[in-house]
């Protein structure tokens, strides 16, 4: 009897401890966010959603104020078209920006808020157009070997034989 008792103790904290871990992961991956507070939803189109992803973080003055909810594609705009989850605890004006921010140099993605002077707020269903896209690495390594290169064409030497243009 006792054996039995001690089995189902012993059973029941590997259980907890195990949900304890699923818990952890889930949230330190941003896959699970608990959040009991009322929000209203904000649709913002952006020309590039680089590698943003449904759950990041989204924040103003370096505080958590939502959560991205939706990734979309928009065929007529032809733009990312992503759903905000904001807290309504949290009113912003209806002429704030918002740009896809890199935490730390390779780092997940998060949208920023930047704050109008509009008197009237963000309404629940509203769309925000004043956006800035994602930075891609690829295509600032591409713009700078592009530039590299035209540097190196216009630094060329006259072939031997050539009228010289300097003096």
């Amino acid at each position: 009897m006792t054996s039995s008792k001690n089995d189902f103790w012993v059973g029941l904290f590997v259980l907890i401890g195990g949900a304890a871990i699923l818990f952890l992961a889930l949230q330190s991956a941003n896959l699970l966010s608990l959040n009991f507070e009322p929000t209203y939803r904000v649709t913002a189109r952006f020309d590039n959603a680089g590698g943003l992803k449904p759950g990041a973080a989204v924040r103003s003055a370096g505080v958590v104020v939502g959560r991205v909810e939706n990734i979309g594609f928009d065929d007529k705009t032809f733009q990312a078209s992503i759903t905000l989850s904001l807290q309504k605890r949290y009113a912003f004006p209806k002429d704030s920006s918002m740009k896809i921010l890199t935490s730390g140099l390779l780092g997940d993605q998060y949208i920023g808020i930047e704050a109008g002077g509009d008197p009237d707020n963000l309404a629940d269903g509203a769309v925000v157009t004043q956006t800035q896209s994602a930075l891609v690495l690829e295509n600032l390594i591409g713009q700078f070997l592009f530039n590299r290169a035209a540097e190196g064409a216009d630094s060329k030497p006259a072939a031997p034989g050539a009228p010289s243009t300097s003096q």
